[in-house]
């Protein structure tokens, strides 16, 4: 019979608790404990434990599957233990020691500095550092030798039509190959060495010769979970196979499955009941039949556990990557290549909308994310030259930030911003280190994220944090003055703060909230889940009422001149556009300035697109009146029927829709984890 059993629990604990789902912080020291007798079925009860003392015991090593979620700090001094690789159960971990654990190794710590991302104290001591090294620049290195041993020694032993069994032999050969022949650093570190090279060598075979396996017409052949499927030819499916890389950061995989459109619904979009449609609504519903934009791929990239049946994870952020090129990033026009970096579930991918390839994946199986966002900075490399380096930064429901960059295939860092979800991100456009956070926290915070080095060190610090009076849902910096005016689509509301950052105060309140027509009656109480700049002075913003996305001025609402703080003004409307009589939230909006576009999807999979290239220059005028009728939709793009293994997925709602500044590409993410992106023709 075990030596713990619930009572025992309940009794060490810190204080004593009366409920194991209460306890934080357990004391099992000096019980003469063995691996046996810590049953996970028992442990798995213990959810939010966050300190446990297991020193002074037998352990030699730990079950696979204690289910500590929420574990912080363990205390494992003065065991028999021999391996640590089970340590990886617990992500969140901190503080960690045991010492006089006679067969543990210099290795050993090496390993728990790979596998504990979040580890800052080893055995007492600060290993952050370090840490980051060993992820990092020894995992790069590392990956280099490895990936150019199989080049020089193998790649060519490998027929071009190969079989299952060839594939089985070569890898067998390889991996023996490369732990005997890569080499790096000390010899005391050869054990961790041979250890990650392993680890390397399988994860770049499971990335190239397992993806390539699939090509096997064989019916027998199992199919690798983690593998790109296509339903286009088989040359075109290699190709795009062959450009497909992973970042190298933990709990990593690449993998997408690709969804042909069969024949196009011709039915359309209905009214509620009791709601009529206008006529030009309903003529502009037959003309967007003939689009001038086609469905050009359709993605299952963000899929839980890589599972083809996953049809339950909401996307929810896009946004294309700059160029780097100084000079053409003044031109909104071709500001962005076709790589997309799209959001949702536990992943972010890195998509190219050209090929439909995903060309990089980062997961992490603890997180949700909601927002992604680039930057560019000016980072010294390794021969002390300047290069201008993409950043992606991607956030979500842990309130972490995961700092990426994609050039090098590295999480290089987090910063730990809010205790609640992240709804929003977004860098200054001014100051490339400025990075605004909206958390659920119900504040907004700036952050510099600082420039790393070349062996990726990095220091950020919170500038300001601007408090609001409900959840932030989007943020939007003033065009015409980025560096002194935010503004926050709210679950309450509109509203604006000066964020300038000479005024010295670190903590503000809202500066204005903006009014808003509400039958025949103003309001400032309303959710706004959409908001954007469609020039540097109208603003779009979608509320919870039913069909309503407002154009208004930023200039003639804002008075910058009045005094005092949390004043109400009434936003001055240009116009109103007919969307979607939905009530559903959430399904927000986006801008395609240099065209002059506005986005918004809805709830049954289509894209409301409005050209108002033909409005701005008298909304631009100083005499500027409101349109007196709605704005009907230039096109709306109706969702194709789509078949997956023979049947239709479920209902789709379009929680976002993005263009890139040249309006070339249109990329629609789904509340069923389908990607869709859409050409221009």
């Amino acid at each position: 019979m075990s030596k713990i059993t619930t009572e025992l629990l309940l009794e060490r604990a810190v204080p004593r608790s009366t409920r194991l789902r209460k306890i934080e912080t357990l004391n099992l020291s000096k019980l003469q404990l063995r691996t046996g007798d810590l049953d996970p079925r028992l442990f798995s009860r213990l959810r939010h434990l966050q300190k446990l003392d297991l020193s002074d015991n037998l352990l030699d090593k730990f079950p696979n599957s204690l289910t500590l979620p929420d574990l912080r700090v363990l205390n494992c001094n003065n065991n028999k233990l021999e391996d640590v690789t089970a340590l990886k159960q617990f992500p969140l971990l901190e503080e960690l020691t045991y010492e006089n654990n006679v067969y543990l190794t210099l290795n050993d710590d090496y390993k728990v500095m790979f596998l504990l991302q979040n580890l800052r104290l080893l055995n007492g001591k600060d290993i952050t550092k370090l840490a980051n090294h060993v992820r990092r620049v020894n995992s790069r290195k590392l990956t280099s030798k490895v990936t150019a041993h199989w080049e020089k020694f193998f790649r060519d032993q490998l027929p071009e039509k190969h079989t299952a069994e060839q594939v089985k032999s070569i890898k067998k050969k390889f991996l023996k190959s490369v732990q005997t022949n890569v080499v790096y650093g000390p010899s005391s570190l050869s054990e961790f060495t041979r250890w990650r090279v392993k680890m390397i060598a399988e994860e770049f075979l499971a990335y190239s010769l397992g993806l390539e396996l699939n090509s096997d017409t064989e019916p027998e052949e199992k199919t690798d979970e983690n593998e790109e499927e296509s339903t286009e030819s088989p040359r075109e499916a290699a190709e795009d196979v062959a450009q497909v890389v992973h970042i190298y950061d933990p709990l990593l995989t690449t993998g997408a499955v690709t969804v042909t459109p069969s024949k196009r619904k011709r039915n359309h979009s209905k009214s509620s009941p009791g709601n009529k449609r206008s006529k030009s609504q309903a003529s502009t519903e037959e003309e967007a039949e003939d689009v001038s934009a086609e469905p050009l791929h359709f993605l299952q990239c963000h899929s839980k556990g890589n599972s083809r049946e996953d049809f339950k994870t909401q996307l929810w952020s896009c946004v294309f990557e700059p160029v780097l090129d100084s000079g053409a990033r003044k031109d909104p026009i071709v500001s962005s290549s076709r790589t997309v970096a799209t959001c949702g579930g536990e992943s972010v991918c890195l998509i190219d909308c050209e090929t439909g390839t995903v060309l990089k994946k980062y997961k992490v199986a603890t997180e949700e994310f909601f927002s992604v966002a680039w930057t560019t900075l000016t980072m010294v490399i390794s021969d002390s030259r300047k290069k201008a380096h993409n950043i992606l930064a991607a956030a979500g429901r842990r309130g972490i930030v995961k700092l990426i960059h994609v050039a090098a295939d590295f999480c290089y860092g987090e910063i730990k911003a809010h205790k609640k979800p992240i709804a929003t991100v977004c860098f200054s456009p001014t100051q490339e280190t400025h990075l605004f956070t909206a958390s659920y926290d119900k504040r907004i915070a700036l952050w510099d994220i600082g420039i790393p080095d070349c062996d990726y060190n990095f220091k950020a610090s919170q500038l300001l944090v601007l408090e609001t009076a409900s959840i932030p849902l989007r943020i939007a910096l003033v065009p015409t003055c980025p560096e002194q005016y935010l503004l926050a689509g709210c679950e309450d509301g509109c509203f604006a703060w000066n964020i300038k950052l000479d005024k010295g105060q670190k903590s503000r309140p809202f500066e204005a909230i903006f009014q808003f027509p509400d039958d025949e009656s103003m309001t400032t109480s309303h959710r706004v889940d959409g908001l954007a700049f469609l020039n540097d002075d109208v603003v779009v913003s979608k509320s919870s009422k039913p069909g309503c996305i407002y154009l208004w001025s930023w200039s003639r609402s804002f008075d910058a001149k009045g005094k005092g703080c949390q004043r109400t003004m009434s936003a001055v409307i240009l116009a109103e556009l007919e969307w979607s009589t939905t009530d559903m939230s959430y399904l927000t909006l986006s801008t395609c300035p240099a065209k002059e576009y506005v986005f918004c999807g809805d709830e049954k999979g289509s894209v409301w697109m409005y050209n108002l290239s033909g409005y701005t220059t008298a909304w631009g005028s100083a005499k500027g009146k409101r349109s007196e009728r709605r704005i009907s939709p230039t096109q709306i793009l109706k969702w194709p029927e789509l078949r997956v293994n023979g049947e239709q997925p479920p209902e789709i709602l379009v929680n976002n829709v993005v263009a890139d500044p040249a309006f070339t590409y249109l990329v629609v993410l789904t509340s069923v984890n389908i990607t869709a992106i859409w050409k221009k023709s």
